[in-house]
């Protein structure tokens, strides 16, 4: 059984601050992807690095405090790729591939494109490239699992106010209808195998009590390759983990 966690953190050093190694320790992932971790590797101490019991492998952006994935893991992952190949994405640190014996696990930190229309552009064209990008992957790699921030709601049921957010970045109609055709190259949501309705979110604004009234968003996700779907026998969120804005979210594999 292999557990594998993904958790957008904001600042793996403002993580840090409240808890998030002493909290790894306790959960202990067989693998956890990270998302958001605005760090490059020489600010950060050996603790931090190399995580206790854990292989670490860091994917940052150039600008510093900005972007970034990681993925640590207990096992030796058989080989590391870092990026996707595609420049412009590669140096905002987005796509960090890890391959174990019979999976391999992608931290993606998909682009948000709230801040404004030159993001949302950049979102825009980073979809239909990364579509592009796993279509090709999943020729050699069949047994993929994509985990991460993918910064949009798929269904109306995964965000607290669907008819005020209709115009809002990450629940934009062309955005939705990614996500679907995404899933049609052969991925399920994993989550959605075990647990339907509302109420279910990883993302909460930190304004106006949003986390305390539940009024959040699901936008991170591990989309699983349908042979890895066979083998799922769970999956779960974490409300209750704050060291971020995100929580963490688990899926259960039997490999």
């Amino acid at each position: 059984m292999q557990s594998v966690f993904s958790y957008n953190v904001n600042g793996i050093r403002a993580a840090e601050k409240k808890g998030f190694f002493d909290w790894l320790g306790q959960a202990s992932p067989d693998v956890i992807c990270l998302q958001e971790t605005k760090v490059q590797p020489d600010q950060l101490d050996a603790n931090m690095l190399h995580p206790a019991g854990y292989h670490a492998y860091w994917h940052s952006a150039e600008k510093k405090g900005y972007s970034g994935v990681a993925i640590f893991s207990k096992k030796e992952p058989l080989n590391v790729t870092y990026g996707c190949g595609i420049a412009e994405y590669d140096a905002e640190g987005r796509v960090l591939r890890a391959d174990f014996e019979g999976y391999s696990v992608i931290s993606l930190y998909l682009p948000s494109g709230s801040s404004g229309e030159h993001r949302q552009a950049i979102k825009d064209v980073f979809m239909p490239d990364f579509y592009k990008y796993i279509s090709e992957l999943k020729q050699s790699i069949p047994n993929l699992v994509i985990s991460g921030d993918y910064n949009i709601a798929h269904h109306p049921q995964d965000i607290h106010d669907p008819v005020g957010n209709k115009k809002s970045s990450g629940f934009l109609p062309h955005e939705r209808e990614w996500m679907t055709q995404f899933l049609e190259l052969g991925f399920v949501d994993s989550f959605r195998m075990f647990h339907e309705g509302k109420g279910h979110y990883s993302w909460w604004s930190q304004r106006s009590r949003a986390r305390e009234q539940n009024k959040g968003w699901r936008i991170d996700y591990h989309l699983l390759t349908k042979s890895l779907s066979e083998v799922c026998v769970g999956a779960s969120i974490l409300p209750e983990v704050v060291h971020s804005d995100h929580c963490p979210i688990v899926v259960n594999l039997d490999v």
